[in-house]
């Protein structure tokens, strides 16, 4: 059996740009691609935080360390300036491969520089609240 499975997330990245008559996609910060492990117009899925929206797209990138984070053609109307945003890319996987595979986590600050990579889902402890 294959599965579709998380591969990689930018967790709570903020929108730098919009740009309606653009052919479509995501302008990403190379650095960021590369550390979520993203290629050049690798399909992603975007989940706006401030409105709760989800749509599919493509990413294509944009200048190493710029920090940009831009929505282009039609997914400009889902999201303003300044909303944050997780990008997740998923991969197929065999049931084998699951056991030894963890996706990749990348944490940003309010500029879109990354703060940390990790490949293991920080789990709380609701009695250590």
């Amino acid at each position: 059996m294959q599965r579709f499975v998380l591969k990689s997330k930018i967790h709570r990245a903020k929108i730098t740009g919009k740009e309606l008559h653009y052919e479509g996609s995501l302008s990403l910060d190379t650095i960021l691609m590369e550390s979520a492990g993203l290629l050049p117009f690798e399909r992603i899925d975007v989940y706006n935080v401030n409105n709760g929206v989800r749509f599919s797209t493509y990413v294509i990138p944009a200048p190493a360390g710029s920090g940009e984070v831009k929505l282009n053609g039609a997914a400009s109307r889902l999201g303003e300036i300044g909303d944050l945003i997780i990008i997740a890319s998923y991969a197929i996987l065999d049931d084998k491969e699951l056991f030894e595979f963890r996706p990749l986590l990348v944490y940003v600050n309010e500029n879109n520089q990354v703060l940390e990579v990790r490949r293991d889902i920080l789990q709380v402890n609701v009695h250590d609240r």
